[in-house]
């Protein structure tokens, strides 16, 4: 276990786990795993009163409020399917959790999830989402940018490029925080708060 610490104020984060990218081909996890294991962690988070933030991502239908620039690899186009940036239903119902939408890979950049996260007293963030190496990766590399300490539950998050996954947990995550299993994690959770 590499997760060594949680603080009083910890938030979980829950990055694009929305109706349009879940029933993705993701892996080493599915879309569904991934969802379970974030579920079971914002229960948690919830019972002992620390902040469940769900971050979507969304677009303006004529997409002029996508990220704008030159790219290799093609971007995805066209119309999306109506309801494909709505959080999935294992998340939501919860009047106090937090939700952000961000329209970048990363949800501080462009959002208010720094504010929130601070008016709360919160110093580490919990990640979990697909996908690993974008939204994921880009949201913890902020938030180590932002002073937070960062825990990566690596069985929450998943990826379409397996490659990329494993790239994302074997070097990057370990350079911007902890990486632990969700198990570990709630283990660790019922220690520091109960």
């Amino acid at each position: 276990m590499t997760v060594t610490a949680l603080d009083p104020r910890t938030a979980l984060v829950a990055i694009d786990l929305q109706a349009g990218i879940v029933p993705a081909p993701v892996q080493p996890h599915t879309g569904a795993e991934v969802v379970t294991r974030t579920a079971e962690l914002a229960e948690a988070f919830r019972a002992h009163d620390l902040p469940v933030v769900l971050v979507r991502v969304s677009f303006a239908d004529d997409g002029a409020d996508a990220v704008p620039g030159r790219t290799e690899a093609p971007r995805p186009g066209g119309t999306r399917p109506e309801g494909w940036d709505v959080v999935v239903g294992e998340l939501t119902g919860h009047p106090g959790d937090i939700a952000v939408t961000k329209r970048n890979w990363g949800a501080f950049h462009g959002t208010d999830l720094d504010v929130q996260l601070r008016r709360r007293g919160v110093t580490q963030i919990v990640l979990t989402g697909i996908a690993t190496s974008i939204g994921v990766e880009s949201t913890a590399r902020a938030a180590h940018e932002h002073g937070y300490h960062v825990t990566l539950a690596t069985d929450a998050m998943s990826d379409i490029d397996p490659e990329a996954h494993r790239g994302s947990v074997e070097r990057i995550f370990p350079r911007l925080g902890e990486t632990g299993t969700t198990a570990e994690i709630l283990e660790l959770l019922a220690k520091t708060h109960d």
